[in-house]
């Protein structure tokens, strides 16, 4: 085995690296996953790594690592740039992606990326929470005083990894590198989660910020923002197509009448790299 190129990207300032082991025996395991993060150049918020189709009629399976090696079944930004870049090296128009959360379709228009990031799912044992909630729309969560808490009735979904999504009047009023960590990993969710504050700023509009599950402050998570406006338009805070503006740049999310999640936005190439073939030997994958 030899060195294995890498592509790095970015969704909208969203931190991607790519690197395609189609047909290739070497494989990615959470301790590689973390060593390629601290590779020169090498730093991401989500590792996308391409695999050999599983299912009839895909482009590829993915596996998508976090910073810290854990792994996550969905990234819409990574997806994007995933698609963009076999756009343009196999001159593909449309791609069909697979990943743990199902299959995920994403097409490119006028520039820029649309990803079908498929159906919120809303029940609580869906999301994952630790215990039943009959409505999800604003769960019994707080952080501080109990008379006077800082946050508190976040709504909650799943859109291929769990997401709390808080509503506030102002989004940079709270220090969500610190809360960030507590609520990821609370109690009521088995498999820690996604946490944003959003502001609603019009009927189609909305501030988001976000702490990534596995990677922290980002400048953008695409699931994140599907969370959001699917979330601000069931709470009826908006309507089903919303622009949602993060540190990193805008994402329109569409959810559709029949139930799926469009999101479309920009896609950057910053450099490519090489992994070292040692760093596939740290462990095998799982």
């Amino acid at each position: 085995m030899g060195d294995v190129p890498f592509v790095k990207m970015n969704g909208i300032g969203n931190e991607i690296v790519v690197v395609d082991l189609r047909g290739r025996p070497e494989r990615i395991g959470p301790d590689a996953a973390r060593a390629i993060a601290a590779l020169p150049g090498g730093h991401f918020d989500q590792l996308m790594v391409l695999m050999t189709p599983v299912t009839p009629m895909t482009d590829a399976f993915m596996r998508i690592f976090n910073v810290d090696g854990s792994e996550s079944a969905a990234c819409g930004n990574g997806t994007r740039c995933v698609a963009r870049l076999l756009f343009e090296r196999e001159g593909k128009a449309a791609v069909l992606l697979e990943t743990r959360a199902g299959l995920l379709k994403a097409r490119e228009a006028d520039g820029l990326v649309t990803v079908d990031m498929g159906t919120p799912r809303f029940a609580w044992q869906d999301i994952p929470l630790a215990e039943p909630f009959a409505d999800t729309r604003a769960i019994e969560l707080q952080i501080g005083p109990i008379d006077a808490p800082i946050l508190h009735s976040p709504a909650v979904v799943n859109v291929g990894n769990p997401h709390a999504v808080f509503f506030v009047d102002d989004v940079t009023a709270y220090d969500l590198g610190r809360i960030g960590p507590l609520l990821e990993n609370h109690p009521i969710f088995p498999e820690r989660a996604n946490i944003s504050l959003a502001k609603v700023t019009a009927p189609d509009a909305l501030i988001l910020k976000v702490w990534e599950r596995g990677a922290g402050l980002t400048r953008a998570c695409g699931s994140a923002a599907c969370a959001a406006a699917v979330l601000a338009a069931r709470t009826r805070r908006t309507g089903r197509t919303v622009r949602v503006s993060l540190p990193g740049g805008d994402l329109a999310i569409a959810w559709t009448a029949d139930d799926r999640i469009l999101m479309t936005g920009a896609t950057e190439y910053e450099h490519e790299g090489a992994v070292p073939a040692a760093v596939f030997g740290l462990q095998a994958a799982v």
